[in-house]
């Protein structure tokens, strides 16, 4: 992630400095991005002058944990290690004393509390949520997420940012998961729900969401890409932050794929084998079966994009275009549910939560609301 943002810095014309504390993290990242800049040229996208003038504006500076010093000078510091809360902290604890006042702390994180991060600062006001999506030059989406501390001018000048980065930014209130990982852990723990009842295999679940749902990839095959860790701990942390919530609850499934090293493409397993004597399972094509797939995994992520508006974790517009671009939903959710009828996904949900006997079912109250009234989610 810091080596992509890092390319989406240095193209928008920026100095940077990108530093890891082991060597060999920071040396594989800038021969990633070499080999990206150099692909960028042999399909035309690029110049070889342009790919040349952007690695030249990042430094890479080899260096051990602590030397916070190297970003002195710099205006903004989006901050992209480990995912725990400790260990940001004590990193925002040392770039701060190293900084100037009106430099920018910005934290990459996709789930941890940006008010918890900027609480180990003196000056929380200048600490704020800036959480791209990966690969970050590839797709267009990040949130800004003020902490409950950080200034009206700091979020407002971390936006500019990166609205002249040519991205396209939504607002986000600092709850677990912000928007898009919030709204999107049905996606994942509803599919492996499924899976675990024995009601469809893998391939099948991944089949139903792309070729009757329309989803760009299924959520077996995009557990695998985006690594089985790191979605776990994501959804761990929401669990957690949300008081465990039984709506958020983790999957054993996943917890043993990662147990056993099965994190996915990266370890050449994980819910599929991708070594090269492998072959690919083939999914059920039952269209009543697949469509019925669809429908459950669908009314909970909507569920979930009405329970966001409810609490006002964003504005209706920001939510649509938070699954769109953030994700690549083939629609916004709330319009989806407009389509679809907020009475039916209200049966379909009663259906659930009386067949279980599970809260991880419940209706929002604004999905009820809008079913009672015959009113729309997006408004």
């Amino acid at each position: 992630m810091g080596s992509g943002i890092a390319q989406v810095a240095a193209a928008a014309g920026h100095g940077v400095i990108v530093t890891d504390a082991r060597a060999e993290a920071l040396e594989e990242a800038r021969t990633k991005l070499d080999s990206v800049l150099a692909r960028e040229v042999e399909k035309g996208r690029l110049t070889a002058e342009a790919a040349g003038q952007l690695a030249e504006r990042i430094t890479w500076a080899p260096g051990a944990a602590g030397e916070y010093a190297l970003f002195r000078h710099c205006g903004l510091v989006i901050e992209a290690i480990v995912e725990e809360l400790r260990a940001k902290q004590e990193a925002f604890r040392r770039l701060e004393a190293e900084v100037s006042e009106e430099c920018i702390l910005a934290t990459n994180t996709s789930s941890l509390s940006v008010t918890a991060i900027a609480g180990a600062c003196k000056h929380p006001e200048r600490v704020a949520g800036i959480h791209f999506f990966n690969p970050p030059p590839l797709l267009p989406l990040v949130e800004i997420v003020p902490g409950l501390r950080t200034s009206t001018a700091v979020a407002s000048r971390a936006r500019a940012i990166i609205d002249s980065w040519g991205k396209t930014t939504v607002l986000a209130t600092d709850t677990p998961g912000f928007i898009v990982n919030r709204i999107a852990r049905p996606f994942y723990g509803e599919s492996l729900r499924i899976y675990e009842e024995g009601i469809a295999d893998r391939a099948t679940i991944d089949w139903a969401m792309t070729e009757l749902g329309g989803f760009r990839m299924g959520p077996f095959a995009l557990m695998d890409l985006i690594g089985n860790e790191v979605n776990l701990a994501v959804s761990k942390s929401v669990f957690e932050a949300l008081h465990y919530d039984p709506r958020y609850k983790p999957s054993v499934t996943q917890q043993r794929l990662v147990d056993a090293g099965f994190l996915g493409r990266k370890t050449g397993r994980g819910h599929y084998d991708y070594g090269a004597d492998a072959i690919s399972p083939l999914p059920a094509k039952d269209q009543a079966l697949g469509r019925s797939i669809v429908d459950r995994v669908l009314t909970m992520l909507i569920n979930e994009a009405a329970d966001a508006l409810f609490w006002r974790i964003a504005s209706p517009a920001d939510i649509e275009l938070s699954m769109t671009k953030g994700v690549n939903y083939p629609k916004g959710l709330l319009r989806w549910g407009d389509e679809i009828g907020a009475a039916t996904l209200l049966a379909r949900l009663e259906a659930l939560q009386a067949e279980y006997g599970e809260d991880r079912y419940r209706p929002s109250p604004l999905l009820r609301r809008a079913a009672i009234s015959g009113g729309t989610l997006f408004r």
